[in-house]
């Protein structure tokens, strides 16, 4: 199994790591602060150097219980010692943009009762479906404007782990926790400040200080009681 360093700390921009598995250029190391692309995020780039020669990271994807990654070219074998290193701008990008996604998500439920049905990121932007009864786009800006007064408050991003059988107590937190494997005996939990507390794997910033104020871009109507929302970070 991969060691997720990033999961310990989103902040690591560099390790040293050892290829478990080699096939041209696709490998897996036996720890990584590569994220991989999943549940609408997006997956890390960056550089693996072997000595003097170096080796672009262009994709990363779960893989049972370790992490892929796909390099530029062939050239990396099983056992090399290799050095890492993420491209951070993206990254810090993700992370403002993730810990954002789960404020709104939270105060979409609080002030609309709306269950968030898919997301998705990038670097340029992101978008939130979500379960609505009425399509109202004064209604949908205003969600953003609670989530910017929310963010604007400096709250602190911690995380904490649960065992399984005491995360599926907690109803915020099941629905999550029962469609993870039955492999998984710990559920991480990331608690943004008073605004949100649930189920997550992925990398978040360590204060909402360090995101910007999110920008309304436009809602859609998807369907019977789908809507969706898109927003960017201001620049």
């Amino acid at each position: 199994m991969t060691q997720l360093l990033y999961q310990e700390n989103s902040y690591i921009k560099e390790s040293e790591a050892i290829i478990k598995e080699a096939n041209g250029k696709f490998i897996v190391l036996d720890k990584s602060i590569f994220i991989p692309a999943a549940g609408g995020l997006p997956n890390d780039e960056g550089v693996i150097k072997k000595g003097d020669e170096e080796f672009k990271v262009i994709y990363a994807i779960k893989k049972y219980e370790d992490i892929s990654l796909e390099v530029d070219k062939e050239g990396l074998n099983k056992n090399d010692r290799v050095h890492c290193k993420i491209d951070w701008n993206r990254r810090h990008k993700i992370m403002q943009y993730h810990t954002a996604l789960h404020a709104l998500s939270s105060i979409l439920h609080k002030k609309a009762n709306a269950l968030v049905t898919g997301n998705r990121i990038d670097i340029n932007g992101a978008r939130v479906d979500f379960s609505l009864d009425n399509f109202d786009k004064e209604k949908m800006q205003g969600y953003i404007e609670e989530t910017n007064k929310a963010l604007a408050a400096n709250q602190e991003v911690t995380f904490y782990y649960l065992k399984r059988d005491e995360a599926l107590k907690k109803p915020e937190l099941a629905r999550l926790a029962k469609g993870l494997p039955e492999s998984i005996e710990e559920i991480r939990i990331v608690k943004i400040g008073n605004i949100d507390e649930q189920a997550d794997g992925g990398p978040q910033v360590r204060n909402t200080s360090e995101i910007p104020e999110l920008e309304f871009i436009k809602a859609e109507n998807k369907g019977k009681n789908n809507r969706r929302l898109y927003f960017r970070l201001k620049e």
